[in-house]
């Protein structure tokens, strides 16, 4: 067989891997010599990157496939400060189900010395040692899969293939009665529904948060449960179940009935969505990791963490007439307020009902920020209370302008009309009040904190919280102290080495090579699209805004010396004649996209080309 692997004229060795240490080997340092003979894929990744998520998800078949062959090794670069504790990622290790090696990279040694730019990014390594291709973003397993297969004939022939075991070695399993508990959600009578879930299933506990009443689900029923709402009495007579739970790796919502279990899917086919927005039927539609629900204006609201977007899921008497509809977010991952269907939200992980349900509240993850949408007179409106940015976090309370979170996935709101958030990654329970505009801290010391519920909020009660508090595997409560305490920490900025690029015209390409069988699809036009703005505005003069293509003339302007460039891109590739090349009217494509925040300077004299590989062989 001859392959159809590009090579270069000058091969590059892959650097060698470094880093603070490893997981999953047994306490043994791995190198590349070590590895030499096997097919080696590096998956850079962040454990708060739902990107990444889904990358592990499509990743598992192809370490199964290919088990004697190839090594799959994860670097583990971090994003947040949190991220670079090393408990903090063993707990992510087991929490997202981890069967590969990991390189623990929190200084970005590796990362640095392989040029990556965004998570996730893939780069494989062949058995001589030689890098052979790098692809970003989600969507590259058939492809993988070919390079895979042609890399092991390749190099089978030439006598340069070991087979073998992977070196993988499993941690001691660890049990507790709830595995990273998720989302909390309280019916009348003072029990709680939780979603427990790195055990697959949502669990039904009295008030003292210890007596099981009855757990639902499962592996095969569920994967990776996060949001449960309980529905309104009203609503639950009418549409038969009580509770609503996002599946988030099934990427589907299903509807619970508490009397017998009955588990009804109410939108999502099982297959994660690929493209920008869906909306219609909701059994037809695909989702993209539900991450949490809410009722607002009447209908279920979906974070839609997988593509940065809020749905809102119309509930039916019979579910086959249950309809969806992207309600906010364009699909671009940052900070954009105003109109909902123009806003950009980066992986929104939490969402409450103000107590008037005129508000709904949205903690915004990637951004360390506090969104809320609201309607008004011109339509749905999103804005900003708490958070500056991609890349900038912290602990610090006092005016909003000024407080700064880190990775907060779950927000509740209080009576009074305020709002509680899970400053998940500070472990901490802080509080917004938009009437001051303040930010302040209520408590500390949690491990990982992704929701909570207020109980005994009645008049002359003594208000608590029902943390989730994931990390320690259990429930807490929380009183709500009368006073907050003042907290004035750090600013953080996310660490990646920023890129240099000249001032004035700077030329964007993107590299895709579609795997071998497949080619661009032109017969109804350029199947690419290339989409570009910047934080600030102010720094792209010239070349912003969506258009096909993968390569763009930018102008960046000279007054403004840093910032960062937002890229976006999609490619469709389609199955192709493997001898004229020509796409078949009914050929299966793929879809390729990936979104790049690349922090920037402008310096004299620097490259005025920025390259950015979507698949590059």
């Amino acid at each position: 067989m001859t392959t159809s692997v590009a090579r270069s004229a000058t091969r590059l060795r892959a650097p060698e891997l470094v880093g603070r240490g490893w997981l999953n080997t047994g306490g043994a340092t791995l190198s590349l010599a070590d590895l030499r003979g096997r097919i080696v894929v590096l998956d850079f990744w962040t454990f708060c990157c739902v990107n990444c998520l889904h990358v592990l998800d499509e990743l598992r078949p192809l370490e199964e496939k290919y088990a004697d062959s190839l090594v799959l090794v994860g670097v583990h670069s971090p994003k947040f400060e949190h991220e670079a504790d090393a408990e903090a990622l063993a707990a992510a290790v087991e929490r997202y189900a981890v069967h590969h090696p990991v390189l623990d990279d929190p200084s970005l040694v590796t990362w640095q010395a392989y040029t990556a730019r965004a998570w996730p990014t893939l780069v494989v390594i062949d058995p001589e040692g030689y890098i052979v291709a790098s692809m970003s973003g989600e969507g590259h397993g058939h492809g993988l899969s070919t390079l895979v297969e042609e890399l092991v004939e390749e190099h089978r022939t030439k006598g340069t293939l070991r087979r073998g075991d992977s070196p993988y070695v499993a941690p001691e399993p660890a049990e507790t009665a709830l595995r990273f508990p998720g989302k909390v959600a309280a019916l009348a009578d003072g029990s709680v529904l939780v979603s427990d879930t790195a055990h697959h299933e949502v669990v039904w506990l009295e008030a003292d948060l210890q007596t099981e009443r009855r757990r639902f689900g499962g592996p095969g029923e569920l994967n990776e449960p996060q949001g449960v709402l309980v529905l309104p009495r009203e609503t639950a007579a009418r549409v038969g179940y009580d509770a609503v739970v996002a599946d988030s790796v099934h990427h589907q919502v299903k509807g619970l009935r508490l009397s017998d279990g009955l588990w009804t899917t109410l939108a999502g086919t099982g297959t994660q969505l690929r493209e920008r927005s869906g909306s219609g039927p909701a059994l037809r539609q695909q989702l993209s990791t539900p991450w949490d629900l809410a009722w607002f204006i009447d209908r279920v609201v979906i974070a839609m963490a997988g593509v940065h977007q809020l749905w809102a899921l119309h509930l039916a008497a019979d579910p086959a007439e249950n309809t969806v509809a992207v309600l906010a977010g364009t699909s671009a991952e940052g900070v954009r307020d105003g109109a909902a269907d123009e806003a950009w939200f980066a992986q929104p992980s939490g969402l409450a009902t103000s107590a008037d349900g005129s508000r709904l509240w949205v903690a915004d993850s990637e951004t360390s920020a506090l969104r809320s949408l609201d309607l008004t007179d011109d339509g749905f409106v999103v804005t900003t209370h708490v958070g500056q940015g991609l890349f900038d976090f912290g602990h610090r309370d006092g005016p909003s302008s000024q407080a700064l979170l880190q990775h907060p996935l779950g927000v509740t709101a209080l009576p009074d009309g305020s709002v509680v958030l899970s400053d998940t990654y500070n472990g901490a329970i802080r509080r917004f009040d938009p009437v001051t505009d303040e930010v302040s801290t209520l408590a500390t010391g949690l491990r990982e904190p992704s929701d909570a519920l207020v109980e005994g909020s009645a008049p002359g009660a003594t208000a608590t919280l029902l943390v989730a508090e994931s990390a320690s595997h259990q429930l807490v409560r929380v009183p709500l102290p009368d006073h907050a305490v003042r907290v004035d920490g750090l600013a953080h900025h996310t660490k990646r080495p920023p890129t240099e690029l000249a001032p004035g015209k700077v030329t964007l390409n993107v590299g895709f090579t579609p795997p071998t069988g497949q080619k661009l699809d032109h017969r109804w036009g350029d199947p690419t699209r290339l989409m570009v703005s910047a934080t600030p505005e102010s720094l792209l003069r010239s070349g912003g805004g969506s258009a096909r293509g993968l390569t763009r003339e930018l102008e960046l302007d000279r007054s403004v010396t840093d910032g960062v460039l937002h890229v976006s891109v999609q490619a469709a590739a389609c199955d192709g004649d493997p001898v004229t090349g020509e796409v078949p009217e009914h050929a299966a494509c793929h879809l390729f996209q990936q979104d790049w925040g690349i922090p920037v300077v402008l310096t004299a004299g620097a490259a005025d080309t920025l390259t950015l590989d979507l698949r590059g062989v």
